[in-house]
């Protein structure tokens, strides 16, 4: 029962070591790019206002939202791109 303990505090220290650093890389590409991290949070704010708006935009409202998700998943690639 101890050694379960042990293992799975471990783990969870572990997990916690991943996320720290993950959150840590997140900084550094913002430092690194501050305008492509100001228009992630912009999109992501954009797309949550889209989502809760009662019309649809003229039949617009869910392009709108999916390519804003493209347009995020660009820039995030963007941000972690580091030439050799």
């Amino acid at each position: 029962m101890k050694y379960a303990l042990v293992l799975v505090g471990a783990l969870m220290l572990g997990g916690f070591g991943s996320v720290v650093t993950g959150v840590q890389r997140a900084q550094a590409q913002e430092e690194f790019h501050p305008r492509i991290a100001t228009a992630i949070r912009e999109l992501e704010e954009a797309i949550r206002y889209l989502e809760a708006a009662p019309h649809n935009f003229g039949g617009h409202k869910a392009a709108a939202i999916r390519d804003a998700r493209a347009a995020i998943t660009q820039l995030r690639l963007a941000q972690a791109y580091r030439p050799r």
